[in-house]
């Protein structure tokens, strides 16, 4: 088996209106996703991140409080899998419950470190 990471970006805009009622059904879709994904022992972990953050330049030297990536460019969580192949991964990917708000999903094979 491969690892892979599902890198989201976007959809906090959409998100961030929602009414409570609609981001509780929004998370119970997660849920129900990473729980399939978890009982078949694909999944291997993920969290969403918060907006708030440090991105560093020139060793360190230069930093700025916040990502550079703004809007639909922003990651705000990431997931990682265990599947057999790319074509694999981005199948289970297309069932991500942030497309409903307008997201984009990056899948990437993670290069082991031998």
């Amino acid at each position: 088996m491969k690892e892979f990471m599902f890198i989201i970006r976007g959809g906090q805009e959409k998100y961030t209106s929602a009414s409570k009622e609609e981001m509780q059904q929004h998370m119970e879709k997660w849920q129900k996703w990473m729980g399939e994904m978890a009982a078949n022992g694909t999944l291997i972990n993920g969290q969403p991140l918060m907006e708030e953050g440090k991105t560093l330049a020139d060793r360190g030297e230069k930093v700025t409080d916040r990502p550079f990536a703004e809007g639909k460019e922003l990651v705000g969580g990431y997931l990682l899998i265990k599947t057999e192949s790319l074509d694999h991964a981005a199948k289970i990917a297309k069932d991500c419950p942030s497309f409903d708000y307008g997201c984009t999903v990056e899948v990437r094979e993670i290069s082991p470190m031998e």
